[in-house]
């Protein structure tokens, strides 16, 4: 029994010599690889702003200029780290092989995801639409004003204020209509065949000059847009803010509408020339006054 204990005393003692062993040869060095570590990942951030800062100096759009900071971050991240386990006597061959089996085995899990990083590099670079513009993303009937953009969404702010989040990988690829901070409404109004077109015209005009929220730039437009049977269709185009894009566009609907009326002229009946509102003109996503 004393002899038990003597050699579970001797094997305890061995341990604790080497352990402090260990902490005398070693100790000094762990703790400086986990200062450098430390210091190199706070100089990596702040290369990171520096040159987030610096591209936006440089009238560098805010989302690519983000996008270069998190770039010139990473890269001095791998380059501590790759330093840090120098410290540690390992070599980095071993674990780059590693790290490409890795990637590639998450890149096939996750084709996905990954792709919609792929697409937000790409529309980070090829900026097809810059934050604060208005969008609509064709086949999807999405819309809205770019709030930010990030490497794997899109992130819209409807006219209601609400958000609206979109893959970037369903944006590349699909016609982008980019209307920057405005929308333009384009209305019809089929009026009969004898209709006083000069005064209507003229009248519509007025009721648009009443509307100060119309951009000027292109002004808006009035005219003979269409012929039918039995009628004429007029146009009118005008553009607005996107941010109120249909409260402005169903006033001034209903000012036009009563302005027709006050001077005594009536829609078109659709079912007396055998018509649809539809075949009234080509276009699409346009507004059509006619009476029932």
């Amino acid at each position: 029994m004393e002899e038990t204990v003597k050699q579970n005393f001797q094997t305890l003692t061995r341990f604790v010599d080497e352990a402090i062993e260990f902490a005398v040869v070693y100790g000094f060095q762990v703790l400086g690889a986990l200062a450098g570590l430390f210091i190199g990942l706070k100089i990596a951030g702040w290369a990171g702003r520096k040159t987030t800062q610096f591209s936006l100096a440089k009238q560098v759009e805010t989302t690519l200029a983000g996008f270069f900071g998190k770039i010139v971050k990473i890269i001095f991240i791998c380059i501590v780290v790759i330093i840090t386990l120098g410290n540690f006597g390992l070599t980095i061959t071993p674990l780059v092989a590693l790290a490409g089996a890795a990637t590639f085995g998450i890149t096939m899990a996750l084709q996905g995801p990954v792709s919609n990083y792929g697409s937000g590099i790409s529309i980070i670079i090829g900026r097809p639409f810059l934050i604060g513009d208005t969008i609509s993303v064709a086949g999807s009937g999405v819309s809205g004003v770019v709030e930010e953009i990030k490497l794997a969404y899109t992130l819209l702010v409807g006219e209601d204020g609400e958000q609206i989040i979109v893959p970037n990988k369903e944006i590349i690829g699909r016609v982008i209509v980019n209307s920057k901070d405005r929308r333009v409404v384009q209305t019809k109004i089929a009026l009969a065949g004898k209709a006083n077109i000069e005064a209507t015209i003229s009248a519509l005009k007025d009721a648009l000059s009443k509307f100060p929220e119309l951009q000027d730039d292109p002004r808006p437009l009035v005219g003979v847009h269409d012929f039918t049977y039995g009628g004429v269709v007029l146009g009118g185009r005008f553009w607005v803010s996107s941010q109120k894009y249909f409260r402005t566009r169903y006033a001034v609907n209903e000012a036009l509408l009563k302005a027709v009326e006050g001077i005594g002229e009536k829609l078109l009946s659709v079912d007396s020339v055998a018509l649809t509102p539809e075949r009234l003109s080509a276009d699409e996503n346009t507004n059509t006054f006619s009476s029932e």
